[in-house]
């Protein structure tokens, strides 16, 4: 079950309290790890998190297709956990991502797209984010860029981000910024968090992570509400991922 952990407002999710998804789709099949209700899945206390409305770990046998699907203002970012990820669109397949490499779409007024396991021979994982867009019927955009781990190594770094300050980051139309961090065994990382902000803190592979001294295992998350210091130590080499979002959103829009 889900705990809260004392007055610093962190409530962390265990790997097995996390829905657990599986299917046949084209070509193959998926497992996925659904943090938010999504698609049949519906859990009233997670259904969002600020602008956050859907956080999954998918992963896709060898060659296996999501097949094309319609979405309609959603911002979308995507993280390849492993493997080599292919996007598709009505323009055709293209936009290739490999390990650490990340994507970002604004669908706006509308886009069908398709997600690619290229590889015949290897599984592949990727994390999928949909965002709260601040406003409606944007036009449709996607942007991506390629992240080596020596980049995200030891430290925080801005994926994709509304915040000016993270001037290497991709942008977003939407009040939401998404970190990675590779951590070394023993290192830490900090990050301060304003009230009436939230995180949302997923640890994809490695070993266990404290933050503020409590323990997060591999595919646990966290739940983290502002204002207050974070500090991140891993207990063994790990890879994490960290969301910044508002908590109150006024504005929802349709998927």
């Amino acid at each position: 079950m889900d705990s809260t952990i004392g007055r610093d407002l962190i409530i962390i999710r265990q790997p097995d309290s996390i829905f657990q998804a599986r299917g046949i789709i084209e070509n193959g099949t998926f497992n996925g790890r659904w943090h938010f209700s999504f698609d049949q899945y519906y859990d009233r206390d997670y259904s969002h998190f600020g602008t956050l409305r859907v956080f999954n770990d998918d992963t896709l046998s060898p060659g296996a297709i999501w097949p094309q699907h319609p979405h309609r203002n959603i911002e979308v970012v995507t993280y390849c956990a492993a493997g080599v990820f292919r996007h598709a669109d009505e323009n055709g397949e293209g936009h290739v991502l490999r390990k650490g490499w990340v994507q970002h779409t604004t669908v706006g007024r509308g886009m069908s797209h398709s997600e690619i396991n290229d590889s015949g021979e290897e599984p592949m994982r990727f994390v999928q984010m949909w965002f709260i867009p601040s406003e409606p019927d944007l036009e449709p955009s996607l942007q991506q860029k390629p992240v080596e781990r020596e980049q995200r190594t030891d430290r925080l770094l801005p994926l994709v981000s509304s915040n000016p300050d993270d001037y290497d980051a991709l942008p977003i139309a939407s009040d939401a910024r998404v970190f990675s961090s590779y951590l070394e065994m023993g290192r830490s990382v900090e990050h301060h968090l304003e009230t009436g902000r939230g995180a949302y803190l997923y640890v994809l592979e490695g070993g266990s992570l404290k933050v503020n001294g409590h323990h997060v295992p591999a595919l646990g998350a966290a739940k983290i509400i502002g204002g207050q210091d974070l500090k991140f130590k891993s207990e063994a080499d790990l890879e994490f991922l960290l969301v910044e979002v508002p908590l109150a959103v006024r504005n929802r829009y349709g998927t």
